[in-house]
């Protein structure tokens, strides 16, 4: 190929000692023409390989892209959004809201350096969301150790949302029992549960990194039965152990009349357990005692 530029033409090979040379190289039988062709075939061939490879890679990357899009928002908003169409809110007449958080993360926290931290929660939130993929339930945040679970939307379930939410309670805190922080697994992790039914509004807020949002009074209740409740205790407002009452199957104690803060007196329950629940709970001998808890 050098010789073939050379400066001096007469150092240049002639064109047949190049197609001389070619042949060695590659051997060719029959005629130019049906040589190109057959390249071409080839070519042609490999390059559809070469397509099909890479719109394969393709669609796996955007199914995943679409897997944690799904992820973030609900599967039916998520849809709307990616049609490049506006959500708009909406309200719901019934839900059920779950909020838990950890009693004593603060001295947890203390004792341990913030990568041990968020080993703790992501183990925790992993756990936890293994669980919560068995019900009809939507994940809505977790806000350092607090974690919130709606049922009722954006699908809504009847008065199915009560029953789905207070059994997923129950599974998340009878993981209690095995679950372990990996610095100090002789440490029982305290988890405090709150419940509350009523009508809220949901809705898709912000462009960038949007959230699936949910407002009214409803969530404001369900967290203050989660901040007034107990260690290893699940707790809810009375028109949530109504609908539990209705649904059957749920062992509930009711706590009496008491001053929830921003609400008044409210008259609240404790879950107990569940007919035909096998799994076990963690033993409230364990549990913390009042003056270890950070009411809100």
């Amino acid at each position: 190929m050098k010789q073939c530029w050379d400066e001096d033409s007469l150092n240049r090979p002639t064109f047949l000692s190049v197609l001389k040379t070619l042949d060695r190289i590659n051997p060719l039988q029959g005629e130019l023409v049906d040589n190109l062709i057959n390249m071409l075939e080839k070519y042609s061939t490999n390059l559809e390989g070469i397509v099909a490879e890479r719109t394969s890679e393709l669609h796996a990357e955007k199914q995943k892209t679409e897997e944690l899009i799904c992820r973030m928002l609900p599967k039916a908003i998520a849809d709307e959004l990616k049609q490049g169409r506006t959500v708009a809110a909406e309200s719901f007449e019934c839900v059920t809201i779950y909020f838990s958080d950890i009693v004593g993360f603060t001295s947890i926290a203390g004792q341990s350096t913030p990568l041990q931290v968020v080993d703790l929660l992501n183990d925790l939130y992993t756990c936890f969301d293994s669980i919560i993929d068995n019900f009809d339930v939507y994940k809505v945040e977790t806000i350092g150790d607090a974690y919130m679970v709606v049922s009722g939307l954006p699908n809504r379930n009847g008065d199915r949302h009560a029953g789905e939410i207070a059994t997923m309670s129950m599974y998340l805190l009878s993981a209690m029992a095995t679950f372990r922080i990996r610095h100090i697994p002789d440490r029982q992790l305290q988890l405090r549960i709150g419940m509350h039914s009523g009508p809220c509004v949901a809705g898709v807020v912000g462009l960038k990194m949007p959230r699936y949002c949910l407002f009214g009074d409803t969530v404001n209740t369900a967290s203050r039965m989660e901040s007034g409740g107990l260690a290893l205790r699940i707790h809810m407002s009375d028109p949530t152990a109504q609908i539990l009452q209705k649904l059957g199957g749920y062992q509930l104690e009711c706590r009496g009349e008491r001053e929830v803060k921003g609400k008044g007196m409210m008259k609240t329950w404790w879950l107990l357990n569940k007919d035909g629940f096998t799994h076990k709970l963690p033993s409230l001998n364990v549990a913390a005692s009042e003056s270890q808890h950070e009411f809100k």
